[in-house]
């Protein structure tokens, strides 16, 4: 709860604990006093109500998950310097300035990319992926603990608390991952869905030549 928002909780209990030991301690009961309890009580009421109204407006951020990972970029090595660039540059700025704690890249049924917390686990993309594509929209699981199918996404890394999907045409997709609950916002939503349509765009240039993956390098973080 803010502070504000517990300073004004506060009032209102002591306006009405007040209220309570005035009208207990009081001789007699005339309609005047009858009149001030009454207001008392509603102040009181009142001051309570826009605690809890203070805190719904401003509800506490949901705390980061304990990821396990290794921290890293690892870049399919068979890709041109332009790619390799836009993917590099793409990732980076959703990685610093998002809430996104990993990131992958398929295309043709090959990751081209993993960044930021990762595993060397091999991913399948599942039903969710699948719906992605199938929609041509982004799917955000906003809390992956209330959605069936979540366990496709342990291989980019186990226990993400939330999960975008972006679709890159038919060919493949963009998965990020985030620290904690509804951690991104609609404004991330629609930067991935213009970047992932750009890195579509390059990758539809380059057609079939992306060559067979190599074993991932590692570039550094």
């Amino acid at each position: 709860m803010p502070g504000s928002a517990r300073l004004c909780l506060i009032a209102g209990v002591l306006v009405l604990s007040l209220s309570l030991v005035n009208a207990l301690t009081a001789g007699d009961f005339p309609p005047s006093l009858q009149r001030a309890e009454v207001l008392a009580g509603m102040a009181a009421v009142g001051l309570m109500l826009v605690a809890v109204l203070w805190t719904r407006a401003i509800p506490r951020p949901a705390e980061a998950a304990q990821l396990s990972g290794e921290q890293g970029l690892r870049i399919d090595e068979a890709l041109d310097d332009a790619l390799t660039l836009e993917l590099a540059w793409g990732s980076h700025q959703f990685l610093t300035a998002t809430s996104a704690a990993s990131m992958l890249v398929m295309w043709d049924g090959k990751v081209l990319l993993r960044r930021g917390l990762i595993t060397s686990d091999a991913f399948v993309p599942g039903a969710i992926c699948q719906r992605a594509s199938q929609r041509q929209e982004l799917i955000s699981l906003v809390k992956t603990a209330l959605y069936p199918g979540r366990d496709e996404f342990d291989p980019v890394l186990p226990g993400l608390p939330s999960v975008m999907v972006q679709p890159l045409g038919h060919r493949g997709w963009v998965v990020l991952g985030g620290w904690s609950e509804r951690c991104f916002t609609r404004s991330d939503e629609r930067w991935l869905a213009g970047w992932s349509e750009r890195l579509r765009r390059t990758l539809d240039s380059v057609g079939d030549g992306i060559q067979e993956s190599h074993p991932f390098p590692q570039k550094g973080a």
